[in-house]
């Protein structure tokens, strides 16, 4: 399968930090925290592609915007290390990369202090915007699956802008045979005729933003999805299609070591899945078995085909 993720592709900066070396500064008195070591990946919808390429695609890029800065080589580094192509990404020298900064005790390993985001809180430039839509539509050919990534919590800063939510849905309504799965934290209201994946209080927020009734069935038809895909964390995932829901179980789970992105973990399976089977409940099935593997892994884990076949064992 030939996969590309589309959107918010960012980088996730694991620093550890020592709190016997953590005294104020002596210049203002404030307090510092010593960084010992620090780790790189793909984040955001970086996350999503090295789920894609832990799995075993053939072949998987991603479209987005970075900076032309420390980060954004950092970003292509961590991507070509995982066999997943930046060639596509949009480099803008004005630009800071989406980055996501967490801070570890080295005496716990727990994330214990504030996460510092690098974000972008301005439109992003016209000519970056235009250069996105224009990768798109040469490249969609060349790929059986297109997730979307629309991460961006802020009004503006995103990838994800009109003008690219169009030429998404104008490529999907232009290659019906391939798949396109929407993951949007704050805009899935927006989406239409592509498939796609929020967790229930997206949906419930999407319901109230389209000023209708919470009930799944009438969400996918306001956005004229070919499917939605509702994950419930350890109920599994509601598969709603035109005129049926089904729900799609998952592996019990004792004590995940961490929850995030389990969802991105989903998407990725149960996209893969889908371009292979073409039956969503069985996809979703196959998305919950691989976010069950990583939900057991410190930080954005992903599972392997190993892991994958080991887990489905009775």
């Amino acid at each position: 399968m030939r996969a590309l993720v589309v959107g918010d592709i960012c980088l996730d900066r694991w620093c550890t930090y020592d709190p016997a070396t953590s005294e104020p500064s002596a210049e203002t008195g404030i307090p510092r925290l010593g960084i010992v070591s620090s780790e790189v990946t793909p984040g955001g919808g970086g996350t999503v592609a090295n789920n894609l390429a832990a799995l075993g695609a053939g072949k998987i890029a991603v479209l987005g915007v970075r900076g032309d800065d420390g980060f954004g080589f950092e970003l292509e580094r961590a991507l070509a290390e995982r066999r997943i192509s930046s060639d596509l990404m949009v480099k803008v020298r004005p630009w800071q990369t989406f980055t996501y900064t967490k801070l570890l005790n080295s005496q716990t390993g727990v994330e214990d202090q504030p996460r510092t985001d690098f974000i972008s809180t301005r439109s992003l430039p016209s000519d970056a915007e235009k250069q996105v839509v224009d990768n798109l539509r040469s490249a969609v050919e060349s790929f059986d699956v297109v997730l979307i990534a629309d991460q961006a919590e802020t009004s503006a800063g995103g990838v994800v802008t009109p003008s690219v939510r169009d030429a998404i849905v104008s490529q999907a309504d232009k290659h019906p045979g391939k798949i396109f799965l929407a993951d949007s934290r704050r805009r899935l209201h927006l989406f239409r005729k592509v498939m796609v994946k929020p967790n229930r209080e997206e949906a419930e927020a999407a319901c109230a933003q389209l000023k209708v009734q919470l009930d799944f069935a009438t969400l996918r038809e306001q956005l004229e999805a070919p499917v939605l895909f509702s994950t419930h964390g350890p109920r599994g995932a509601l598969v709603v299609q035109k005129g049926t829901e089904a729900w799609a179980a998952t592996r019990a789970v004792e004590k995940p070591v961490d929850i995030c992105g389990a969802g991105d973990s989903f998407a990725a399976g149960t996209a893969l899945a889908l371009a292979v089977c073409g039956d969503p409940v069985r996809a979703a099935t196959f998305g919950n078995l691989v976010a069950s593997i990583t939900i057991m892994k410190k930080g954005t884990g992903t599972a392997s085909p190993q892991e994958v076949l080991a887990a489905e064992k009775p």
